[in-house]
C-alpha cells in the first residue's frame, strides 16, 4: 500500500519514497531553513554509519539524515511508531559530528499538514526520547509537515513544526499509566487473592495500571511468571497465554481517567480487580476479540498518549 486517506487528506506510507520526497523538497528550494541547498550526494557513509545525503550551502557540507513519520492525532506528530536502535544510533552519531564542527541535521518529515507540534514518541521509544532530548542542543532538528495531494504530488506548502521543549523535559520520564494486554485461550476458573474465585472467559483483556516511578521496572516483574502474589493482576498474569505492555507516560495520574474511558468500549471486569486503593469500579475489561483491532481502542490511546503540550 503506498498512500492513504485521513478526512480526505493523503498520506503516504511507503517510507522507502521519502528520500525521494526529500530531495524534491530540497531542490526545489521548499524546506525551510533549507533554501539554498543543493544535494551534492546520496548514501554517504561517514564514520561506522550511513546517512542519506550530502548537502552543500554557502560553500559548506552538510550531512542530513531524513526520518519518515505518519504517527500523528491531535495535532501532534510523534516519532518513532517502534523502538529505532538505528534511529538512536543516527541521532547520536549526527551530534558527534556536529559537536566536531561537521554541519549535520536531522530532518523528519511529517506527512500530514494538519499537525503543530512535534515530538519523540517517549511512550514507545523512551532512550530514543532521551537521547533527543540530550543532543537538542548540538544537533539541528528539523520537524516539517507536508501536504500531499489528490494525484500524489507534494504542495509546496512546507511548515516547520514546534518542539515543545520544555514540555518534553517534564514528561520524559520513567512515570505513567500502562496497559496490559493479555490473551486467555480458554475459559478458568481462577483465585484472584483476597477478592475471590471468579471465572474468566476466553478473550482478551485489558489491564489498566499506574507506576509513578520506575515504571520500566514495574513492566519488566509483570512479565515475570515466578514473583510473590501481590496485585490482583499479578494472579491473573501467572496463567494468561499472552502478554503486551502499552505505556502512556505522563507526570499526571491518570490511570482512572483511562480505566474509565475503556469501560465504554469494552466490558468490565471482576469489581474490585485492580481498584481497592481507588473509586473506579473495576481496573480490568474483556473483549471477545482482540482490542488492538479496534478503532475505538486506538482513539482512547492516542487520546491520552498524543496530548497538547
Amino acid at each position: 500500500m503506498l498512500a492513504v486517506q485521513r478526512k480526505g487528506t493523503p498520506i503516504l506510507l511507503h517510507a522507502n519514497i521519502t528520500n525521494q520526497v526529500a530531495r524534491y523538497l530540497i531542490e526545489m528550494k521548499f524546506i525551510p531553513s533549507l533554501e539554498g541547498a543543493e544535494v551534492i550526494k546520496e548514501e554517504i557513509s561517514h564514520g561506522g554509519s550511513r546517512f542519506d545525503f550530502l548537502l552543500r550551502k554557502n560553500g559548506r557540507g552538510i550531512y542530513l539524515e531524513v526520518k519518515s513519520c505518519t504517527l500523528f492525532a491531535n495535532r501532534v506528530a510523534m516519532f518513532p511508531d517502534a523502538v529505532t536502535e538505528r534511529g538512536k544510533r543516527h541521532l547520536l552519531e549526527l551530534a558527534e559530528m556536529a559537536r566536531n564542527g561537521i554541519r549535520s541535521i536531522m530532518l523528519f518529515i511529517v506527512h500530514y499538514p494538519h499537525v503543530q507540534w512535534f515530538m519523540p514518541d517517549f511512550h514507545t521509544d523512551y532512550d530514543f526520547s532521551l537521547n533527543m532530548l540530550k543532543v537538542r542542543n548540538d544537533l539541528m532538528i528539523l520537524p516539517v509537515a507536508i501536504e500531499w495531494k489528490s494525484d500524489l504530488s507534494v504542495s509546496q506548502n512546507v511548515e516547520i513544526l514546534e518542539i515543545p521543549w520544555d514540555y518534553l523535559h517534564h514528561e520524559v520520564k520513567d512515570r505513567g499509566s500502562y496497559l496490559l494486554v493479555l490473551k486467555l485461550e480458554r475459559q478458568k476458573l481462577i483465585e484472584v487473592g483476597r477478592l475471590g474465585k471468579f471465572m474468566f472467559q476466553k478473550g482478551y483483556y485489558i489491564y489498566v495500571g499506574s507506576a509513578m516511578s520506575n515504571l520500566r521496572a514495574r513492566i519488566k516483574r509483570h512479565k515475570q511468571k515466578r514473583k510473590n502474589m501481590h496485585w490482583h493482576i499479578d494472579y491473573l498474569t501467572q496463567v494468561t497465554d499472552g502478554f503486551l505492555s502499552i505505556l502512556i507516560r505522563s507526570s499526571q495520574r491518570q490511570a482512572c481517567e483511562v480505566a474509565r474511558s475503556f469501560s465504554s468500549i469494552m466490558k468490565s471486569g471482576p469489581y474490585g480487580f485492580g481498584s481497592s486503593d481507588c473509586k473506579c469500579l473495576t481496573h480490568l475489561f474483556w473483549s471477545e476479540k482482540s482490542p488492538l483491532q479496534r478503532e475505538a481502542f486506538h482513539d482512547v490511546l492516542q487520546r491520552f498518549r498524543m496530548r497538547h503540550p
